[in-house]
């Protein structure tokens, strides 16, 4: 008989592992049977190392007792595909303008490829996932987005054509509690569907934040590239109350992407969510990190 192969993790550290364990009872005992909305995207999805982290997390949450949502982004795909297929595209304020065919292209990858990429990966951690776009039991009513412009020479704003860009109007969550109660973890491109049968892009943090109110969730979780909101002096904040939040926005602390994401936060958790989280989704394991301990592990905005 084969002798077993000899460990290298001390008795301590697998003591530490067991505190670990037994300090995150509480957290777990918290959030069983909570909804948490996780919006997955930057380079975290760009990297399958983190990308299978992300899914083993995510299979976790689910085995503990929490109910996660997966609302999925895609930007770096799309572009990469519009080059391929020498499409040109451009950025206005952050929002990528789409035309008919860009619109296609987004449609395709994000519903697509990125959508079942995610499902097989849950799906390979030992989760039940299932793939969505917003079109699916018209999940996601979108209205046309729009956006002003102020004209340097004139100082005349004007109104800026984005294509199909659209905003959450309506969410309809009866195929989300459906799934919740049959045990699929729902896993959601932002594509929408206008009352006129038009398809809209929608973003992905702006799609979470209306899901996660609709869905009454207890946190809402966006990854991104960043540790968080940093304050003047470039430190983490963990915590934001609405009012910090705003202010924020107005002196000019928050800047770039930064502002959208928060707004997206202030308005889910007006929405009724009970918290809003900016972590970053390059860390290994950040959402256990903010969920099951108490230092958490980016900013929470949330009611004080």
């Amino acid at each position: 008989m084969t002798a077993p192969a000899a460990t290298t993790i001390s008795r301590e550290e697998w003591l530490n592992k067991a505190r670990t364990l037994s300090e995150a009872l509480p957290y777990m005992r918290r959030y069983d049977g909570k909804i948490v909305v996780v919006k997955y995207g930057g380079h975290a999805m760009g990297n399958p190392e983190l990308a299978r982290r992300f899914a083993n997390d995510i299979v976790l949450l689910k085995q503990v007792g929490a109910y996660p949502i997966v609302v999925h982004g895609g930007g770096p795909q799309i572009g990469n595909m519009l080059d391929r297929l020498q499409i040109k595209s451009e950025f206005i304020d952050g929002l990528r303008v789409t035309d008919k065919a860009t619109m296609e292209i987004a449609e395709m990858v994000l519903s697509g490829s990125i959508n079942k990429e995610i499902v097989a990966l849950i799906n390979d951690a030992g989760g039940d996932a299932i793939g969505l776009s917003g079109k699916d039991d018209d999940l996601i009513e979108a209205r046309k987005a729009t956006r002003t412009k102020r004209d340097p020479d004139s100082n005349i704003e004007k109104v800026v054509d984005l294509g199909f860009v659209g905003e959450p109007f309506r969410i309809n969550p009866e195929i989300l509690h459906k799934l919740r109660h049959a045990g699929f973890i729902p896993v959601i491109a932002p594509i929408g569907i206008g009352e006129d049968g038009q398809t809209y892009n929608i973003n992905a943090d702006t799609a979470a934040g209306a899901i996660a109110a609709a869905m009454g969730a207890m946190r809402l979780l966006l990854l991104t590239d960043v540790a968080g909101f940093l304050d003047k002096d470039k430190n983490l904040v963990t915590e934001l109350s609405l009012e910090a939040a705003k202010a924020a926005i107005a002196d000019g602390t928050a800047f770039g992407g930064m502002i959208p994401k928060l707004e997206t936060c202030i308005d889910t958790v007006d929405g009724g969510v009970e918290g809003a989280v900016i972590l970053d989704g390059r860390v290994p394991h950040a959402i256990l990190l903010e969920i099951f301990t108490e230092g958490g592990a980016g900013t929470l905005i949330g009611k004080k």
